[in-house]
């Protein structure tokens, strides 16, 4: 498992060195020049209206690379969306970036310089620069996974997602952050990952951590531990980061069959009605909207034929049309609905006008003239 994690990562740096910005930042907080990797989202264009998550990776020397081809990678298959990726390389100052007073346990001096970088002149410098939204993720490994949780303590949280892989726990954090998370009014969301072969010295405030962030009741935290078996200290980060998009960015993704089965198919008002509703908290929780994908329109298609649902087929081809109005999906949609009610000369016009549009990943003109077929050795 180990050598294969380490290969995996090993590809994912290969891929990613072609396609990372190298950028100085001048930072009057810590008085000298930090280099930064960007990773932009495939066809980044800055003309677009629409605005990226951020994701920020300290430690970036060593953790930008895996969480950048691990973004990539998910967002390709539609399971996140894409995002712009920065990390902030550490190497020659990670002991002063992450810094604490050993009697109050927050961050001082160096440290204290370094909290206030990330949030203000970091994430203003990129906000100049990219188009990035208001939803921020950050993540860090063993010191810098500590030091995150400080961002926790502010009145107003500038980071909805907090990564952390194998944190060196400060003392009195574990206690700090329980009672801070009890009282979030903001939906956010806390990763964390151990191994069984992780530092012993780690591993035992870190399952602490986790038992007492397991009692929580509040709504608004979204948590999830791992305890990855056959992984140490460095390997757990291969697995943990997959683990924590998922996670994260679970809302987000495409309706699957155990969504369908016991959700689409069982939700009061209908399955159209859940598809708004799915997209409506997509943007509640992230803060951008989310093109409404072809899966997801043949999910409530599907669910709209099994339960007779008229209103849910007419007005998805409706949605079919206003939002791939030149695609095959909206002929085909509307001509499915047209054929529920019986009217063939309307489902005939509707499947042959997608003749001439643009075929989809599920729809072709095969399945279009099939369905032509069909309907005129029905007359």
């Amino acid at each position: 498992m180990q050598k294969i994690t380490l290969f995996l990562l090993f590809l994912f740096s290969i891929f990613m060195d072609a396609q990372v910005i190298y950028q100085p930042i001048e930072s009057l907080k810590l008085g000298e020049t930090r280099d930064l990797k960007i990773q932009l989202p495939r066809n980044y264009n800055s003309e677009d209206k629409f605005q990226y998550p951020l994701v920020i990776v300290l430690d970036g020397d060593y953790l930008f690379e895996p969480f950048a081809g691990n973004i990539d990678y998910q967002a390709y298959w539609g399971e996140m969306p894409q995002c712009v990726v920065v990390g902030i390389n550490q190497g020659k100052s990670r002991e002063k970036d992450l810094f604490y007073d050993k009697e109050i346990f927050f961050p001082a001096h160096e440290g204290a310089s370094f909290f206030e970088f990330i949030g203000m002149e970091l994430i203003p410098f990129i906000e100049s620069k990219y188009n990035v939204s208001q939803f921020r993720i950050v993540a860090g490994h063993d010191l810098s996974a500590n030091f995150i949780n400080y961002y926790l303590f502010k009145d107003n949280p500038i980071f909805r997602a907090f990564i952390l892989l194998s944190p060196d726990l400060a003392p009195e954090m574990s206690g700090r952050v329980q009672d801070r998370v009890t009282g979030l009014k903001t939906d956010t969301f806390y990763y964390m990952a151990t191994a069984d072969n992780d530092i012993d010295s780690l591993k035992g405030k870190i399952v602490d951590h986790n038992a007492r962030l397991g009692i929580i009741s509040n709504s608004k935290m979204h948590y999830r531990f791992d305890d990855f078996t056959d992984a140490d200290h460095y390997s757990l980060v291969g697995l943990g980061i997959p683990k924590a998009l998922n996670e994260i960015f679970s809302l987000y993704k495409p309706i699957n069959k155990k969504e369908y089965t016991d959700q689409v198919l069982t939700y009061p008002e209908g399955p159209f009605k859940y598809l708004q509703k799915k997209y409506a908290d997509i943007k509640f929780f992230y803060g951008f909207e989310k093109k409404v994908v072809e899966n997801d329109i043949r999910a409530v298609a599907a669910a709209g034929m099994k339960k007779d649902d008229r209103d849910a087929l007419r007005d998805l081809s409706k949605l079919a049309q206003k939002e791939y109005p030149e695609s095959m999906i909206s002929a085909y949609y509307t001509g499915m609905y047209w054929e529920n009610e019986n009217n063939v000369k309307k489902a005939l016009h509707s499947y042959q006008s997608g003749l001439l549009l643009k075929a989809s990943d599920f729809i072709d003109k095969e399945m279009l003239l099939d369905k032509i077929y069909k309907l005129k050795h029905q007359k």
